[in-house]
């Protein structure tokens, strides 16, 4: 079965089971402060898991794409991806385990649907804590499905629990299915350990609510959130050994052994063939959704993939120029059905992988010089590989893999009081931490979110109609908001933005909210993504802003307060970034 069968199917199965599709959303999060990417279809749906009504219902479904970069070490693997899709359902305060779980079984196994073997699974349960009682209930439901004993394992919180994606919010057991996908028939017992048992499904009960102390209390609305991996159920429906060997990937690998000039390749080589497949298709899909690469943020990560990318490329000898773009075109070929704006924005994905690699390749023989003069004594210290990250271009995960190659230690904590000292970033994407979207919905933080929207068409009203959004960050002290432009703004621009908005909130304008069709609101003129169908939320400012948003917002522009732009500066190259207070 191909990947874009898969997904109708799912599709198709769900909206059987009244469930309505809703949009695939950006990679950027619009209302999470606690993730740097859409890891999970869940995200986007925190306002609604926490009580909002969703305009298309309480029993939603679609194809989310994902970005994680936790596992990026262990990329090159069988099964391991940075970016991948996922199929997901929910039920917001509607339905519970028992059509969770018998809805799973029923996609897994009918012969209508994926057919698989009864056999050939198995599942695991929260084990219970101090915090919440063992999943009997979920015990009981698998075993009337036929699930045996001994192919159900109790695991702890480390295991199956999910969430709350940040410190606080929703959260709950979980029950993940897996199979078998090793040679002969599955073992009797099940053993989540033995990595031939792949999971390929997460069904999440949000029950609980944890607040910042760490308590957890019962949601008034409890959830079901659900997740299968496109990639993993692919292989295994295609009976392949790796991810990389699907029908998905076969022209990506084809194309870059080509690029090589091999016919098959060792172990050695083989890793370096899927890193730079696995990091090509998420550079393609992140530039895709606006981000651009830098040394901060979404855009280190972006351009940290890039230039493994390129290096893995040396390693297999390969000098063709343009390496990450001829390969992004097969993977805009092959995406470009479900995601249209990988054709319409191939041009621009083209132009920033190859401004990227230009930059590097101006480096990065000298910085591997500097390297090797650099591990005389077998160890680089903090300052040396803040160096090599300054000068070079050398994002920190690459000198880290070089040492590794090469019998090296790295003073890693050296290197971030290096970047700490050195650049205005308060959060690395080292460590995983970066905010974006709302820190929560208070009332200041509701009134900064609709002035963000005032703040974007003031930009386009002011500077030039093709101002796009690349990233926002809003607490209840100040908003930041990221957009396209080249240049630094002049203080009479500046002053014009502010005393734009500052006009329209003086003028009372009502903030109407509209359920809305893709379709429809496409046709009124909303900004947003229009991938996939369903309803969605539009908030309009009378004739000012018009937007596809989840988030909070005043009911009034008279409720906003004063506009104050406080900073203007550069993020990254090509965006400019706006800090803004409310007085």
């Amino acid at each position: 079965m191909r990947s874009n069968q898969l997904k109708e199917k799912y599709i198709e199965f769900f909206k059987s089971k009244k469930h309505k599709e809703i949009s695939n959303f950006s990679l950027i999060p619009q209302n999470d402060p606690t993730v740097l990417f859409t890891t999970a279809g869940m995200h986007p749906l925190v306002p609604y898991l926490l009580g909002q009504k969703h305009p298309s219902g309480k029993r939603l479904v679609n194809v989310q794409k994902c970005l994680r970069t936790g596992d990026i070490d262990e990329v090159g693997n069988d099964i391991h991806l940075t970016f991948f899709e996922m199929l997901g359902n929910w039920g917001l305060g509607d339905y519970w385990k028992e059509d969770a779980i018998n809805w799973s079984f029923e996609f897994l196994t009918d012969k209508k649907w994926l057919n698989l073997p009864v056999d050939r699974l198995g599942v695991s349960v929260f084990a219970g804590d101090k915090d919440s009682p063992k999943d009997e209930e979920s015990v009981k439901i698998w075993k009337d499905n036929g699930i045996f004993e001994k192919r159900i394992a109790y695991l702890g919180k480390k295991d199956n629990w999910w969430g709350p994606a940040g410190q606080t919010g929703p959260c709950g057991p979980c029950t993940e299915m897996f199979y078998w996908a090793g040679k002969g028939d599955a073992p009797e017992r099940f053993d989540p350990t033995d990595s031939n048992w792949i999971e390929i499904w997460n069904d999440v009960f949000m029950q609980y609510n944890k607040d910042i102390e760490g308590k957890y209390s019962e949601l008034k609305q409890k959830n079901v959130d659900t997740g299968m991996g496109t990639e993993r159920i692919i292989m295994i429906l295609e009976g392949k050994n790796s991810i990389y060997e699907t029908s998905n990937f076969v022209p990506i690998v084809e194309k870059i052994k080509q690029l090589a000039g091999f016919d098959k390749v060792n172990e050695v080589e083989e890793i370096s063939v899927r890193k730079i497949a696995d990091h090509v298709r998420a550079a393609t899909f992140l530039i895709n959704d606006g981000v651009a690469p830098s040394n901060a943020d979404q855009g280190y990560v972006l351009r940290r993939l890039i230039r493994t990318a390129i290096r893995h490329g040396r390693i297999l000898g390969i000098s063709q120029k343009n390496l990450c773009g001829e390969i992004s075109k097969e993977i805009i070929k092959i995406y470009s059905k479900n995601y249209p704006g990988l054709k319409e924005k191939r041009k621009k994905i083209l132009d920033e992988l190859d401004i990227e690699e230009t930059k590097f390749e101006q480096t990065l023989e000298k910085g591997l010089k500097k390297f090797k003069e650099m591990t005389k004594n077998r160890k680089i210290s903090g300052k040396n590989a803040f160096l090599l990250f300054q000068s070079y271009g050398f994002p920190l995960e690459i000198v880290r893999e070089l040492a590794e190659e090469n019998g090296v230690k790295v003073d890693v904590k050296g290197f971030e009081r290096e970047l700490k000292k050195h650049q205005e970033i308060s959060r690395t994407s080292t460590k995983g931490k970066f905010g974006s979207g709302l820190a929560d919905q208070s009332e200041e933080v509701t009134k900064l979110h609709t002035a963000t929207h005032l703040l974007h068409s003031a930009l386009k009203k002011v500077l030039k109609e093709d101002i796009e959004q690349r990233g926002s960050n809003i607490t209840s002290e100040r908003l930041r908001f990221d957009f396209n432009f080249d240049r630094k703004l002049t203080e009479e621009e500046i002053k014009k933005v502010e005393e734009t908005i500052n006009d329209w909130i003086k003028k009372d304008i009502v903030v109407k909210m509209d359920e809305m069709t893709i379709s429809e609101a496409k046709k009124a003129g909303a900004i947003g993504l229009f991938e996939y169908s369903g309803k969605v939320s539009v908030y309009s400012i009378g004739k000012i802003s018009k937007e596809i948003c989840t988030g909070p917002h005043v009911k009034n522009t008279k409720e906003i307060g004063k506009f104050e732009i406080v900073k203007e500066k550069s993020s990254s190259a090509g965006v400019r970034r706006i800090k803004a207070i409310l007085s």
